[in-house]
């Protein structure tokens, strides 16, 4: 049995990076898929970091993209531990955007992901407990406990759903598809 315990200020990782034309979709905005890419870096680098083991991405709950980001912006990713189980984590992001030169900052995500610890044969691995020193620690620690129960109720709504065609059509009567 692990005794060990961490803060998540043990943990936490830091990143930025200044957003260049190399990074930008065909909008002009930066691309969706590499801002994915660098919020599994830092997920993976802040679980890895408090379980002192190699880790690997189980899920990410909800990406929403809720401001673009620039070029020439800088962006910032800010990693905790949120939530830990046996041996898997929850690792919250929070991203945002600067403009460097007015110094204005922007929200754009906040994604959690559950990464899993692995020891040397790639078995799944005990991670240290989490210390829970203040409001936000303990705020962090329930809203994860609570996504967990949501997600449960929402797989087994799923599992249990039965498909019935003359009922869909019926659902689906307000919806912009075409049944044919």
């Amino acid at each position: 049995m692990n005794n060990k315990y961490k803060h998540s200020s043990e943990s936490q990782v830091v990143i930025s990076q200044l957003m260049l034309p190399s990074h930008s979709n065909f909008g002009g905005k930066i691309h969706g898929g590499f801002i994915l890419s660098l919020l599994d870096q830092i997920a993976f680098a802040c679980a890895s970091k408090h379980s002192e083991n190699y880790c690997v991405t189980a899920s990410v709950d909800r990406v929403d993209f809720l401001n673009p980001v620039e070029v020439g912006e800088l962006l910032t990713l800010k990693s905790t531990v949120n939530y830990v189980g046996k041996t898997s984590m929850v690792v919250g992001v929070r991203v945002e955007a600067e403009n460097i030169q007015t110094g204005k900052k922007k929200h754009c995500n906040s994604s959690y992901f559950t990464m899993v610890a692995k020891d040397d044969s790639g078995q799944s691995t005990q991670v240290p407990g989490l210390i829970l020193k203040n409001e936000n620690d303990h705020r962090r620690f329930i809203k994860n406990i609570k996504r967990m129960e949501f997600r449960a109720k929402h797989d087994q709504a799923f599992d249990n759903f039965e498909f019935d065609k003359n009922q869909s059509k019926i659902a689906l009567k307000d919806y912009n598809v075409k049944i044919s």
